[in-house]
């Protein structure tokens, strides 16, 4: 072997010796790990079988949902469409003059054009919602990062949420508000399929046009006009700020509801802006305080009445989805007299209602509370309360309708009724009087004893001829008014007298009109049906202007002749009045909403001053009408020789002193009572001779007939009365 190739054979012996120390000397844990067979690690082996499948799946699922995105790009309607489409009905309620009481359901303004919208209001809506608007998809990754951190962390540091302008528009138009996965994820995808199909510039215009504001405002020309009286077209850099800090929650920032939610939400507003270059400082400094807000007129009373009148168009009306007028009965000015009545005669801690009728029904005011902010329930329509003594028209309708009169005498004395032994306010008896003067002065013996005689499932029927439809107890304290009632009942059952005795059934709506002016439903007058005869009107209308005038209503006196009844149940806890005056009824309910007792509250205090508070302003453009109160008795309550005076002579017979019917001209003796040229003779015989009416009665005639009774001064003949009940009430 020649020397380079021994040279070369020792150099390779001694590099392999060198690599066989170093591999001895190098530590176990650094060896590189092999497979089975020397082969590459496992944990290799999955790692990259995660990153293949991962990536497949990555790469399916964005096919997925390209193909989700472009199928629901092409399934969603064209700009026009979206544009024309409302989310829901408006109803437009009117007074009787036509005046706008309240707009209920969805508002819409103008359309505005992108280029129309204010510069500051898209500023303040992107800056505020949405910062990355320009530049994402639809869907914004790096809000949704953060909203993973912000979930894992607990923090709560951004001021948005995590859905984009697109996504807010994709769940108006088209999903609903429920936060559940499947719908956050039809609203990304329908987000990217808006971003596909529009601009940025038209989804804007979208947004900016039906996004809700609140108060029934959608888009922003409808919430100018509701906050701040003028188009969205005028808005300042402060009122754009006010508007869209409203989207995260318009029922906490609205400026009708909180003012001052409202500016430190504007605020924020602002300060974005500023950081995202839309205003300098300076600008971001505006007293948003400042700004004019709206007056909102209609907003309280009002609502009592427009929540019991909307309702009724569900049975008034066909299933309809189109904009509507609703032209209600309701009187202005009647309405703030009947609420300033209310808030300045109510006691404090107490509630009040009001509920008055015009002669055929019409709701004329309707106050369901002291305020309808701070509570909505309509005391007028919904709550039942105990009458007292207001009750008592139904029970001396039933006892006049018996045959009693107004001058009749009764006795006001301890009784008991079934072991109820009612007492009188004060605590005394008068003994003797006349009906007149036991209802104007409210003397509860007398009205024990009167439903007692006339029987109180009679007392309840009366009620029921007058549209009185709750339960109605038939034990003896019914007729002092322990039957719970509703103002708006009894205040109809007044009415109906007030009405010459026909049923009056209230209402609010005359007419219903579309948008186009189309007349959708209008009110039909009714005939009235009479429930008592004249005769009993009259004797009623007397008891009720005598408790006005004389008894314990008169602090409901305003000049002019007035019908009504107080009411007052045991421990003050009701007081009421009800009356009619020129054609309008009124009834005037207040109390504690827990039925605790009311110092001093009593139907002929404060509730009598409410009514006179309201009346004067209610019958101040009408007539004054007397009260018809001539006692016109009925055949059947008038003597036989009174009975001859009434009709035509041709249709009555003469009566004799014995009692026989004598057709007229008949007489046997003495001038013909029709005159001498009746032609029909004086010297006729009698209708019936002695002798036949001897036979026929079994025994002689009396020789003395029965003194005949005088029914304007004699009162009827009746059983006496039995004992009777416990007053509660005036």
């Amino acid at each position: 072997m020649s020397r380079r190739g021994e040279q070369l054979q020792n150099k390779r012996a001694r590099g392999s010796r060198r690599a066989a120390a170093e591999r001895n000397a190098a530590p176990a844990s650094d060896a590189a790990p092999t497979g089975p067979g020397g082969g590459p690690p496992r944990w290799r082996v999955w790692l990259k079988r995660l990153f293949l499948w991962g990536g497949a799946l990555a790469v399916l699922g964005l096919v997925v949902l390209a193909f989700a995105v472009g199928f629901a790009a092409s399934s969603l309607p064209d700009y026009g469409t979206l544009k024309a489409t409302q989310p829901g009905q408006t109803i437009v309620v009117r007074a009787r003059d036509g005046r706008e009481l309240v707009e209920i359901g969805p508002s819409f303004g103008e359309w505005l054009t992108y280029n129309e919208i204010p510069t500051n209001m898209t500023n303040a809506m992107v800056a505020v919602e949405d910062k990355r608007f320009q530049s994402h998809f639809g869907v914004d990754p790096v809000r949704l990062t953060g909203a993973v951190v912000e979930w894992v962390t607990g923090s709560r540091s951004r001021i948005g949420g995590t859905s984009t302008i697109t996504q807010q528009l994709a769940r108006n138009l088209f999903l609903n508000n429920n936060r559940t996965p499947d719908r956050k994820a039809r609203e990304a995808v329908l987000a990217m399929a808006l971003e596909w199909k529009f601009s940025k510039e038209q989804i804007l215009e979208l947004y900016l046009n039906k996004v809700y504001f609140g108060g029934g405002a959608y888009g922003i020309d409808s919430a100018s006009r509701k906050f701040f009286s003028h188009p969205a077209s005028e808005l300042s850099v402060e009122e754009a700020a006010i508007i869209a800090g409203l989207v995260k929650a318009p029922s906490s920032y609205s400026p009708t509801a909180d003012v001052q939610a409202a500016v430190d939400r504007a605020q924020v507003v602002l300060k974005l802006m500023q950081e995202q270059g839309y205003i300098t400082a300076d600008e971001a400094q505006v007293d948003v305080s400042a700004v004019q807000l709206k007056e909102q007129a209609g907003q309280n009373s009002v609502r009592y009445f427009t929540d019991w009148v909307l309702p009724q168009l569900d049975i008034i009306l066909p299933e309809t989805y189109e904009p509507i007028e609703v032209w209600t009965t309701l009187d202005v000015g009647m309405q703030r007299a009947a609420t300033a009545a209310i808030e300045a005669n109510t006691p404090k801690g107490a509630q009040g209602a009001l509920v008055s009728l015009d002669r055929d029904g019409a709701i004329l005011a309707m106050v369901g509370g002291t305020d309808y902010v701070a509570s909505n329930y309509n005391r007028a329509t919904a709550a039942l309360r105990q009458p007292g003594s207001a009750w008592k028209l139904f029970v001396y309708l039933a006892a006049l309708e018996a045959g009693y009169t107004p001058e009749d005498r009764v006795n006001d004395t301890p009784v008991t009724i079934g072991g109820w032994s009612p007492r009188n306010s004060n605590g005394r008896n008068v003994g003797e009087t006349d009906l007149r003067t036991a209802f104007a002065f409210s003397i509860n013996t007398v009205a024990a004893q009167l439903g007692n005689e006339v029987g109180f499932g009679t007392v309840a029927s009366m009620a029921r001829r007058f549209g009185v439809n709750s339960k109605i107890d038939t034990n003896p304290s019914m007729v002092l008014g322990a039957s719970e009632m509703r103002v708006i009942e009894m205040t109809q059952a007044f009415a109906g007298i007030a009405a010459k005795g026909s049923a009056v059934q209230p209402y609010g709506i005359t007419k219903v009109t579309s948008a186009d002016g189309a007349v959708l439903y209008r009110h039909e007058e009714v005939n009235p049906s009479p429930q008592i005869p004249d005769y009993v009107v009259a004797g009623i209308t007397d008891l009720l202007q005598a408790a006005v005038q004389t008894g314990t209503g008169r602090a409901a006196q305003i000049g002019r002749p007035v019908a009504g009844k107080t009411g007052t149940t045991s421990s003050n806890k009701d007081g009421w009045f009800i009356g009619f005056s020129s054609g309008i009824t009124t009834g005037v309910w207040m109390g504690r909403d827990d039925a605790k007792p009311v110092p001093g509250l009593q139907g002929g205090r404060a509730p009598a001053q409410a009514f006179a508070a309201y009346m004067r302003y209610a019958v101040k453009s009408r007539p004054v009408e007397e009260f018809d109160v001539t006692l016109n008795l009925p055949e059947w309550q008038l003597e036989p020789d009174e009975e001859a005076m009434f009709g035509s002579p041709d249709d009555y017979y003469y009566i004799d002193e014995q009692g026989n019917m004598v057709e007229p001209g008949t007489r046997e003796n003495g001038p013909d009572p029709f005159g001498p040229d009746s032609g029909r003779g004086v010297n006729a015989p009698p209708a019936a001779s002695e002798e036949f009416l001897e036979q026929a009665t079994g025994g002689a005639l009396p020789q003395n007939p029965r003194p005949q009774r005088d029914p304007q001064r004699d009162p009827p003949r009746r059983p006496p009365p039995q004992p009777a009940i416990k007053p509660a009430d005036q």
